[in-house]
C-alpha cells in the first residue's frame, strides 16, 4: 500500500465540497440538489465511478468549474468520491441539500482553503483516508479575537 497526498485545485473566488457517494446517478442527483438550492449558483460536479467503465462523470452549469471538478476528481482517482466546485454561493447554502441526496455517504470537507486529500493506493484502487483542510491553528482565540469573529459573522449577514 502506498500513501499519497493530492492537493486539490480551487479556482479563484470559488469553494469546494469533497465527499463520498455510492451510485452512478449521484452526479445527476447532486446537480438537481444544487440548482434547487441557490438559483444563481455556478458549479461543476465530478463523480468517480467505482465499477463498470470506471469513468469520471461530470455535470454542472459552468464550463470552467466543471473542468476544475473533473481535474480534482481524476487527481484523487478514488472510487465513489465526488468533487463540487462552486461560485456565487457557499457550501453553507447547499450542504443540507447535498446531505439529503440518498446516495451521499459522507462529506470530507467544504472549504475555500487549500485542501490536500490523503489517499491510500493498493492493487485494487484508491481510497480516501481523510483531508487536510487549511492550516494548523496558531493559538487559542483571545477575547478580542472572539469579538472580531462575532462582528465578522454579523457583517456578512450570518448572525443578527
Amino acid at each position: 500500500m502506498e500513501l499519497k497526498s493530492i492537493r486539490l485545485e480551487i479556482p479563484e473566488n470559488a469553494n469546494l465540497i469533497f465527499g463520498q457517494t455510492h451510485f452512478i446517478k449521484s452526479v445527476e442527483d447532486l446537480y438537481e440538489a444544487l440548482v434547487n438550492s441557490v438559483p444563481q449558483l455556478k458549479f461543476g460536479i465530478a463523480f468517480n465511478e467505482a465499477s463498470g467503465p470506471c469513468l469520471t462523470r461530470v455535470e454542472g452549469n459552468d464550463e470552467e468549474l466543471k473542468a476544475a471538478a473533473a481535474r480534482n476528481a481524476t487527481a484523487t482517482a478514488a472510487g465513489h468520491t465526488f468533487v463540487i466546485v462552486l461560485r456565487d454561493g457557499f457550501p453553507i447554502n447547499v450542504l443540507n441539500a447535498i446531505q439529503r441526496v440518498p446516495e451521499v455517504c459522507s462529506i470530507f470537507c467544504a472549504t475555500a482553503n487549500a485542501v490536500e486529500v490523503i489517499v491510500a493506493e493498493t492493487e485494487q484502487g484508491r481510497g480516501v483516508l481523510g483531508v487536510i483542510d487549511g492550516s494548523s491553528p496558531k493559538g487559542v482565540e483571545t477575547a478580542a479575537d472572539a469579538e472580531a469573529r462575532r462582528g465578522f459573522l454579523r457583517r456578512i449577514g450570518y448572525k443578527r
